[in-house]
């Protein structure tokens, strides 16, 4: 039997079977991703190499963003996750056959990160723009906190799983553990029904057309394009520490994978509390000031990070500022995305979302192209510094501009 928000009288328990869905798959990812970067940093310990990892995962991003926006708002966004979760399992499951019978080099595994990537970009938007489809206006805050609060959980038990199967078991098998959380994924979303957007009729309309009718949601918002802007800004600059983040631990402080997994877990259990505090108490009204202030508490946390002496006392505080820019990073998205999902029309929600994804995964690559060869004769360290007032700058140039631009 199909659950309905109408049969229930509630969008809880529909969007709740999503949620824990997702988070279960989410477990899965986060834990072979972790085996899969710690696996090239130990094979290889090369920042650029490690930054070249990062680059293909996210390069999808920046090819098909505009694509899977506008598939998104053209057809199901349910069957484009399920589609998208289904992929995934396949590439890992082929992956993992391959990786058991025949050898292959490391540098293979950036293949997998490439469909990783490529498969997430078309579920992106879709989910996204599901979750308004399910949640009422005035709920949406809470909805997208109890979403980051299930994709904290998922992130801190991910790395310590990751870290846990790293040591005990062969990378072949540690791959077939995202097959078990995309399938539960996909099992879970086909159980609910989403309520159909209205039938708008554009016949005419080809590719482009309705790529700028997304791309129009931020020339009229000026608001939304400023603050999407100085989110493009600074994931130039903290996006490749993403990739950096097992160097950080293995090679400035040398310490093991069970440290990394740690750290991970510490950014995961800030966003977790943040999380939890959106989705029970936190009651905003100004939801794109609230944004700001994330964005500039990370470059705060990212630059402090880039100043730590190499030692354990110095990891320590590494893995607590970690947690504050956690915290910080939903401070950021929570708000700009309920501000997103309250105002943009349903039927150009996909495209919107895959636009700001567009506009940050563009600045991914050139952030890894121009941050990999100077870590490489730098470390790694240095570039949190870098990266922390890069972030700094960029949040308190686009907010001036814009409130000395705005009209009184």
């Amino acid at each position: 039997m199909m659950i309905t928000p109408n049969t229930l009288n509630t969008w809880k328990k529909p969007f709740f079977i999503i949620a824990i869905g997702q988070a279960i798959s989410l477990i899965g990812s986060s834990a072979v991703q972790f085996a899969l970067i710690w696996w090239l940093a130990e094979e290889t310990a090369s920042p650029l190499i490690i930054g070249i990892s990062g680059l293909v995962a996210f390069l999808p991003m920046a090819i098909f963003s505009p694509l899977a926006g506008v598939l998104a708002d053209k057809y199901s966004r349910k069957t484009i996750c399920i589609l998208s979760d289904l992929s995934t399992a396949a590439a890992a499951l082929v992956y993992a056959v391959l990786l058991h019978t025949i050898h292959l080099p490391v540098w293979s595994v950036l293949i997998v990160l490439g469909l990783r990537g490529i498969s997430g970009t078309f579920q992106q938007p879709a989910i996204q723009a599901i979750i308004p489809q399910l949640v009422p206006a005035d709920a949406l805050v809470k909805a997208n906190g109890w979403m980051q609060l299930m994709a904290s959980g998922s992130f801190i038990l991910g790395p310590v799983i990751g870290a846990l199967m790293y040591s005990f078991l062969s990378m072949p098998m540690i791959l077939v553990t995202d097959v078990f959380g995309a399938v539960v994924a996909s099992v879970t979303l086909g159980l609910v029904s989403i309520p159909p957007l209205q039938a708008v009729k554009k016949e005419h309309q080809n590719f482009l057309q309705q790529l700028q009718e997304g791309m129009e949601v931020y020339a009229q918002d000026r608001k939304l394009f400023a603050l999407a802007i100085a989110q493009a800004l600074c994931m130039f600059f903290f996006a490749p520490l993403s990739s950096f983040y097992p160097l950080m631990t293995s090679d400035y402080f040398a310490l093991s994978s069970l440290y990394g997994s740690i750290v991970e877990t510490t950014y995961a259990a800030g966003m977790m509390v943040s999380a939890l505090l959106f989705s029970s108490v936190l009651k905003i009204r100004r939801k794109i000031f609230t944004a700001y202030l994330g964005l500039f508490g990370m470059g705060l946390a990212t630059a402090f990070c880039g100043i730590l002496p190499p030692s354990f006392s110095g990891w320590l505080i590494f893995a607590g500022i970690c947690a504050l820019m956690g915290a910080s990073g939903n401070v950021h998205a929570i708000p700009m995305m309920a501000y997103m999902q309250e105002t943009i029309a349903p039927e150009k929600m996909g495209r919107a979302f895959s636009l700001l994804t567009l506009m940050g995964s563009l600045m991914m690559p050139i952030g890894l192209l121009i941050s990999s060869p100077i870590a490489e004769q730098i470390g790694v360290r240095p570039w949190f510094l870098i990266a922390g007032i890069g972030m700094l700058v960029s949040v308190l140039v686009v907010s001036t501009v814009h409130c000395l631009s705005s009209p009184k």
